[in-house]
């Protein structure tokens, strides 16, 4: 469904809260809430909030990692391995 279906007044929010509520949860699709013809906020369930916050900080771990390989700092998976081996035999003498 597209977004532009989903757009209802505020004075429509304040008197069918819980009616949107409920078909936003059912449906997992957000809704724009207008005041005075402008867009003001966006209803979104909790699960799908806390997908897309799940999402953006799996993008923002990427992009870092993508900035570390540009920059060169990085290693290779051998060294890592063996410098993790390294440590484990420090650990258990």
């Amino acid at each position: 469904m597209r977004l532009s279906a989903r757009i209802r007044p505020i004075s429509y929010l304040k008197a069918n809260a819980a009616e949107i509520l409920s078909d936003i949860a059912e449906n997992r699709q957000p809704m724009v809430i207008t005041q005075n013809g402008e867009a003001k906020a966006v209803l979104q369930d909790v699960a799908s909030f806390d997908q897309a916050q799940e999402t953006l900080a799996m993008l923002k771990l990427l992009a870092l990692g993508q900035q570390d390989i540009e920059a060169g700092r990085t290693r290779s998976a051998r060294d890592v391995a063996a410098r993790l081996q390294a440590k484990a035999r420090r650990v258990n003498d």
